[in-house]
């Protein structure tokens, strides 16, 4: 059978695990073109995974690829212009975290390819990462009675790209970045049908003075209907080494998961090695050497379920609207840390980026 066309829109960290994972584990998908903004960066990127086309112009890279889908893996405020030409042009979409800067960008992207009838998958790899999704299904068996508080940690020294730190392209710190993942998870732990209530949330910067404006740790607490509690732990100031972990707590059970030293080798090494986990500053002395990163992460499973979605006229199981409640619940986040109190649920806001609710809480 045919395969599925996909153009890669970036060429940044994110695009080579999208890239690693469509060559490795997506057998019916092809990366037929990849956008960078530098001409010699996509050129670069193109030779080097072997993908035929490359484009300068990501316009261009929608229209005249000859693609069935575009994969965004683009800054975060170029996210909703990228879904709406892709929509426009005909094509489906997968989007990277968060889904956009505004909740009106937001519903302008569900719209869009509601109206042109296009699938948009919000691309959170968590809810496709092997070892969460088992804890989840021993939940959903009752493993651990009546669940009553989830949390999940998302900690490292920082991101790859400049542009994370520049607020205006990227709507926040650590929160956007990473807290994200971790508001998504617990809708998906608990259905996406208890509604959040209320989010507290306190955020500060530690690590990254004078490089960023926005919030290199945070703390964030959301409580849903029912009683169960969400407690977010994000920072870019964390040495060592990625940590992504989870609990589940339950009135018959508890379970922890951690995504990467469960998944490691410890390793001994006086002069040090190539590669150990992402993030970490060194390889000399006692260290977790990861394997298969990206596939305990979740990014194969999820690209492949999309795929298998358009391939198959199925709805993804994260969808666009997935990506606007957990956009909602930022937007309460930043502002409760603003005022410093608790923030009722639903809430909204009329702001240029989520942080905005945190710099500028009058």
């Amino acid at each position: 059978m045919t395969k599925t066309k996909v153009a890669l829109l970036g060429a940044g960290f994110i695009a080579d695990i999208h890239l690693e994972s469509y060559h490795r584990f997506v057998p019916d998908a092809e990366v037929v073109a990849v956008y960078a903004r530098r001409p010699e960066r996509a050129q670069s990127f193109a030779q080097r995974h072997g993908v035929a086309r490359w484009f300068s112009d990501w316009e261009r890279a929608i229209t005249d690829s000859g693609c069935d889908v575009v994969d965004v893996c683009l800054p975060n405020f170029l996210h909703a212009r990228a879904v709406r030409a892709a929509a426009q042009a005909g094509k489906h979409v997968i989007v990277e975290k968060p889904l956009c800067l505004t909740l009106e960008e937001a519903d302008e992207m569900v719209a869009v390819c509601q109206s042109h009838r296009r699938k948009l998958m919000y691309a959170e790899e968590l809810c496709f990462a092997p070892k969460y999704e088992r804890v989840r299904k021993l939940a959903g068996e009752g493993a651990f009675g009546q669940l009553y508080q989830l949390k999940q940690a998302e900690k490292h020294s920082g991101p790859h790209s400049d542009w994370f730190y520049d607020i205006n392209q990227s709507g926040g710190g650590v929160l956007m970045d990473m807290g994200c993942h971790a508001l998504a998870w617990f809708r998906w732990m608990l259905g996406g049908q208890p509604k959040p209530v209320s989010v507290y949330a306190h955020m500060n910067t530690v690590f990254h003075h004078g490089r960023t404006q926005g919030e290199d740790n945070s703390v964030v607490i959301v409580e849903f209907e029912g009683g169960v509690v969400g407690i977010a732990e994000n920072s870019w100031a964390k040495h060592g080494g990625m940590e992504d972990s989870a609990e589940v707590y339950g009135t018959g059970g508890v379970c922890y998961a951690d995504l990467f030293q469960g998944n490691a080798a410890l390793t001994y090494s006086e002069k040090g090695y190539g590669y150990a986990m992402e993030k970490a500053g060194s390889t000399r002395g006692w260290t977790f050497t990861i394997f298969e990163e990206a596939f305990n992460q979740g990014y194969p499973q999820e690209l492949k379920h999309f795929i298998d979605c358009v391939r198959n006229d199925q709805p993804p199981l994260v969808t666009g609207a997935d990506g606007r409640a957990v956009l909602e619940l930022l937007y309460a986040a930043y502002a409760s840390a603003g005022r410093g109190q608790k923030v009722k649920c639903p809430f909204t806001a009329k702001v240029a980026k989520p942080i905005d609710l945190w710099l500028k809480p009058a």
